[in-house]
């Protein structure tokens, strides 16, 4: 039997575009071929066959601008389905609705120091309220990643399309907690401190940035997965999803995880504080410091010793003094 009709499992790929991969069952490596069972599913400049392993060279994955534009043209004309079409579509309207409401909640919310929401539950249930809205989204956001939270992540969604609306489905989800909790809020009233004159502009300039820096880190680490977009825009071509590759460009050259560190700035550069804004700062700093470490056991699974190299040389979320470079360097990953 040829190779060509053996699953594939991909292990890893090096920094040379170097697949090693044996013929294991499921593909278990690099995101960006990630769900590839088969060989035939890949591209491939040549494979060297042995009894059990097959090395792969594959074209560098396409850098984020083509992967777009690509999702994009292909949606323009997808392949008949009015079904598949339909849901793709309503899956997208509300994804990117609710996404963009919650963007809006959250920094006008944290602007205004957590006063500007609508939550009315009398204190002191308020504080309990409050509480579960902070919870609330770190738990189930957590969750979601694991491989049972990802299960149910498919469930929601009836049907057979499910896993490939997973990330559209991730980011709806993510986007209404996020909404509940920044429209919610029952605020206590109190002012601390609300910044005036140089203070204030020099404070606004330093939130617009950070959520600039955010939005930058978003776009490094694959906008098409972080806003939901890949999902549905995937279903509509009736495709596997491609997940981008390991991010090691743009913001990642200096930090490895720019997307926490860049939400720790917005929490800590708004113009007027309040126990609220401070309670919020204080938990979600604490969160965006702890979560990445699950992160960090997905990527070792999946990235195994490319990972390792990229931490040897990259910081967790504070940068060096020195220019920081993205771990390069050509490795062998053996099977």
């Amino acid at each position: 039997m040829s190779v060509y009709d053996q699953p594939l499992s991909l292990v890893a790929r090096d920094h040379q575009n170097v697949c090693v991969a044996q013929t294991l069952g499921t593909c278990v490596g690099s995101d960006a071929y990630r769900g590839t069972r088969h060989w035939s599913d890949l591209p491939r400049v040549s494979v060297l066959e042995s009894s059990n392993v097959a090395k792969v060279t594959m074209p560098p994955p396409a850098g984020h601008l083509t992967r777009i534009t690509q999702l994009v043209r292909g949606a323009l004309a997808p392949p008949p389905g009015r079904a598949r079409i339909g849901l793709a579509l309503v899956a997208g309207l509300a994804c990117h609705t609710i996404f963009g409401l919650a963007g809006l909640a959250m920094v006008t919310a944290m602007f205004y120091g957590m006063t500007a929401t609508f939550g009315s539950v009398p204190w002191p249930w308020a504080m309990l309220a409050n509480a579960a809205l902070i919870l609330q989204f770190p738990m189930a956001h957590s969750f979601f990643l694991t491989r049972v939270g990802n299960r149910w992540l498919a469930r929601l969604v009836p049907g057979e399309h499910g896993q490939t609306l997973a990330t559209t489905t991730y980011a709806t989800v993510a986007s209404i907690q996020l909404l509940a909790l920044f429209t919610l809020w029952t605020p206590s009233g109190v002012v601390w401190w609300q910044a005036d004159g140089t203070g204030f502009f020099v404070l606004c300039a330093a939130y617009a940035a950070s959520w600039v820096a955010l939005s930058k880190a978003s776009f490094d680490a694959g906008v098409e997965v972080q806003s939901g977009a890949l999902g549905w825009l995937s279903l509509l071509q009736n495709i596997r999803p491609i997940f981008p590759d390991m991010p090691t460009a743009g913001l990642f050259r200096f930090v490895r995880h720019p997307i926490y560190v860049g939400f720790i700035l917005t929490l800590w550069t708004v113009p007027v504080w309040t126990p609220d804004q401070l309670a919020v700062a204080l938990s979600f700093t604490a969160y965006c410091l702890a979560a990445p470490l699950l992160k960090e056991r997905r990527f070792a699974r999946l990235y195994g010793e490319r990972f390792a190299a990229y931490c040897a040389q990259v910081p967790y979320v504070l940068p060096k003094l020195t220019r920081a470079t993205p771990a390069t360097r050509k490795s062998e990953i053996r099977p």
